[in-house]
């Protein structure tokens, strides 16, 4: 039983993507779609050299053009803010006058101390301050 060239490659372009799925390396998905593409030659009629080419080309192009586009989309994504990071620029509701000694404020759910950012600025209960930064476990508000 002789098995067609074009079976080979399409074999080889899932062998390529069980390291794509496990891995989550994009460049496996690459070289397996070069394999279909060198399938597709190989369907066609076209010669081993010929397949072997067309697997390499796609294979490089894709990865030339592809990487850097990814690159590019992944750094250009915000930074997701987790934990006191995420508290800095939220609006706080005050519970107890807020100064420069401190005082309490209602931030994320939760209550919280609190201090001015400038020592002479106060708040009244009820005000909403926005939280420039967090001190330890002390909001530091204005």
């Amino acid at each position: 039983m002789d098995i067609d060239a074009w079976v080979w490659w399409l074999i080889g372009a899932v062998g390529l993507g069980i390291p794509l799925v496990l891995t989550a390396m994009p460049e496996f998905g690459m070289f397996a779609v070069g394999a279909v593409a060198a399938a597709v030659v190989a369907a066609l009629g076209g010669g081993i050299v010929a397949q072997v080419l067309v697997f390499v080309l796609v294979s490089v192009a894709l990865i030339a053009v592809v990487r850097p586009i990814a690159a590019r989309h992944r750094s250009d994504r915000p930074g997701t803010a987790t934990g006191i990071d995420a508290l800095k620029g939220r609006q706080a509701v005050v519970l107890e006058r807020v100064d420069g000694d401190g005082g309490r404020v209602k931030l994320a759910g939760e209550v919280w101390s609190a201090r001015s950012y400038e020592p002479g600025m106060s708040f009244e209960p009820g005000a909403q301050v926005d939280v420039v930064d967090i001190d330890g476990a002390t909001a530091v508000v204005m």
